[in-house]
């Protein structure tokens, strides 16, 4: 350990000892109960709209190379109190007098950024909406029944932006009656909400000597991945999949064949240090499992199993067995935890109406985040209006789009959206699992099943949007509810906040996808970005439509096995001791690999180590600076796309080339 660190681990641990901290100007400012309109800023709208171009790009990266994204939200609102803070000290230097900067602001940006990006990790764009594109429906099989050509639509700016408009603003309103009943009356935690919270108010009481150390940390891993990623581009040569650290052979050139190599990525190693060590353990689990035993074994039954004409890439060839066993994992943990949820649900709204927590059992702090909660109400007339404007807009704008999807499919999904919203958020608030994409796949099921052979794939894939991103924004505006009501935030300030983000996202999101479409070659299966879940989502659809006649063969038993193994070790988890159960890996994790390989696991699991080993040398200081060093890995490579893109589109190639060969 170098001076520097001994003096910064002396500091932490004396302010933390000392229990005084040097406040900040703004603590008193941030618990006095300003105005709404005066927590809604220029400078946050700005800063805001910064934070979510960027993060829409780190993420729009991750869901089309793997398809995993981690909890972004602390990140984000670690992001807006740097920013801001950089922000107001230039001013200061600069000789302008500032706003002071408070925790309002603060969750007013990270809400507005949240809205912005979660729209590129669920508005479809490496998944239902990219698989209605040519290459997705070439990739499925194009002798594959009920691939229909017709079920094609490639990617565009208009319609896509168009159809984001529709659906994802009826998220936004759906749920504006209950918000009293579920923050408050049934008092919901939220925990990803609250985590925010809990940072935000940490952000703004704490001294000013830690938030300067977590500021240089961000700055310093975000400059130290920049321009790591920058080293990387100058030897990835003109063939980026075979030049470069793209497939760096650490475990040496007989593994590198089957995807167990490094690509020395710094946005995987910075996501592996936020999410926790059990998803990356699943992550190396289900990368063992297919590319080191499964895949390899198939292989070698070419012949027997399917015909040696057949190319690699076939669905009806080993490819076809990556997709529908990465299917049946995703199915079995999704309607395992479907009905674990619902059933949960049930139970804990039966009981909690007959054990109402009253107020006189609350303390002081909840009866005040109770009294600014009520008071700035959202009037219920804006919930009801603005659902019905939307769902009129997109029960007559959607069908333009998807001639395929039937008006009358819109009308029952939109009845329907208000208590499945209610279901998923409610579960969300107890587990903290946000389970839109298992109402989307019910969703896609039912319609690629009722709509038929020639429109089912499209109506399947459009409907599912439907359902997904309403019940999806409708849980992040409660989530988000819940930040507000921690930090003395009006409510009317974040439902504006979040309306916000969700214009600047269903603008700023088909631009960023647009930017990886145009460059790159996004859905090639030996590429950087896969799109994993974009043949996924089709060959679901296809599924739906012609039943098991789709599978290659022997798929369908390998298939029940691993839907029962899915629905096993999730029901063992949940009846095991938690000392055993925090061990069983999550199938639904363990599928991504199965599909896209090895290398990303083995990326984030050193994320993991790094945790490991710092938690067991330094504790304290890494209870502090992890989400910032992370945060910093993540964005530095994740701006670096940008200036990639530009010279990829502009054609200009990599210098050098760097190669590994067998001696």
């Amino acid at each position: 350990m170098n001076v520097e660190e001994e003096r910064e681990k002396k500091e932490i641990d004396d302010e933390r000892e000392s229990g005084v901290d040097e406040p900040q100007v703004e603590p008193e400012i941030s618990r006095r109960q300003q105005p709404w309109t005066e927590q809604i800023t220029v400078r946050g709208v700005i800063v805001s709209i910064f934070i979510g171009a960027i993060y829409s790009v780190i993420v729009m990266k991750l869901n089309l190379s793997t398809g995993m994204v981690p909890n972004l939200n602390v990140s984000a609102a670690l992001l807006a109190f740097v920013v801001v803070r950089t922000w107001t000290k230039l001013a200061h230097k600069a000789g302008y007098v500032t706003k002071p900067f408070t925790r309002q602001e603060n969750a007013m940006i990270q809400t507005s950024a949240v809205a912005c990006f979660s729209i590129a990790v669920g508005g479809g764009f490496a998944s239902y909406l990219l698989g209605l594109n040519k290459k997705t429906y070439e990739l499925s099989g194009v002798q594959t029944e009920g691939n229909s050509p017709n079920a094609v639509k490639n990617p565009e700016f208009g319609w896509m932006t168009g159809y984001l408009f529709v659906v994802c603003f009826v998220g936004l309103f759906v749920l504006i009656p209950l918000r009293k009943i579920m923050i408050v009356d049934l008092g919901l935690t939220y925990p990803s909400g609250m985590a925010t919270a809990v940072l935000i108010n940490g952000f703004h009481t704490r001294s000013d000597k830690m938030a300067r150390k977590q500021v240089r940390g961000f700055m310093k891993y975000f400059s130290i991945s920049f321009l790591w990623a920058l080293f990387k581009w100058f030897y990835s040569g003109k063939d980026s999949e075979t030049c470069g650290f793209a497939d760096f052979p650490v475990l040496g050139l007989q593994a590198r064949k089957f995807t167990f190599y490094s690509d020395f990525s710094t946005t995987f190693v910075g996501a592996g240090m936020i999410v926790s060590h059990l998803v990356n353990i699943s992550l190396l689990i289900g990368a063992v499992l297919s590319y080191g035993i499964m895949w390899p074994l198939i292989g070698q039954l070419k012949g027997h199993w399917f015909p040696n004409s057949l190319e690699e890439s076939s669905m009806k060839s080993i490819y076809g067995y990556k997709v529908f066993i990465s299917v049946a994992l995703i199915l079995g943990d999704g309607l395992y935890n479907f009905v674990k949820i619902m059933g949960y649900t049930i139970i804990s709204i039966h009981g909690k109406r007959k054990s109402a927590v009253s107020d006189e059992n609350k303390g002081l702090e909840d009866l005040k985040q109770n009294e600014l909660f009520l008071r700035e109400k959202i009037p219920m007339w804006i919930g009801v209006v603005g659902y019905i404007v939307f769902s009129i807009m997109s029960i007559v704008v959607v069908p333009i789009i998807f001639p395929q999807l039937k008006w009358y499919f819109v009308v029952v999904a939109y009845i329907l959206a208000p208590s499945l919203a209610f279901c998923n958020a409610y579960g969300a608030g107890l587990t903290d699992m946000n389970m839109a994409y298992n109402y989307g796949k019910v969703a896609l099921f039912v319609l690629a099943a009722l709509a038929g052979k020639e429109n089912g794939v499209v109506a399947a894939l459009a409907g599912c949007g439907i359902i997904k991103s309403v019940v999806s924004v409708a849980c992040i505006l409660m989530q988000d509810l819940k930040t507000g009501h921690l930090t003395y935030t009006s409510p009317r300030a974040m439902f504006l906040s979040q309306v916000i983000g969700t214009t600047i996202g269903c603008i700023m999101t088909p631009l960023s996808f647009f930017l990886y479409y145009k460059a790159f070659d996004v859905g090639n299966p030996n590429g950087e970005f896969k799109a994993p879940y974009a043949l996924i989502y089709r060959n679901m659809a296809i599924l739906g439509v012609e039943g098991f006649s789709a599978l290659p063969r022997h798929c369908l038993q390998l298939c029940y096995g691993f839907f029962a193994f899915a629905v096993t070790v999730n029901l063992v988890r949940d009846i095991s001791p938690p000392k055993l159960g925090q061990w069983l890996p999550l199938p639904m994790v363990m599928a991504l690999p199965f599909l896209i390989g090895a290398y990303f696991a083995i990326d984030m699991c050193v994320g993991s180590l790094i945790v490991f080993a710092w938690q067991k040398r330094d504790p304290k200081r890494a209870e502090l600076m992890i989400p910032a060093v992370a945060s910093g890995l993540i964005c530095g490579e994740g701006l670096w796309t940008l200036p990639a893109a530009i010279l990829a589109l502009a054609k200009i190639k990599p210098p050098m080339c760097m190669k590994f060969a067998g001696s």
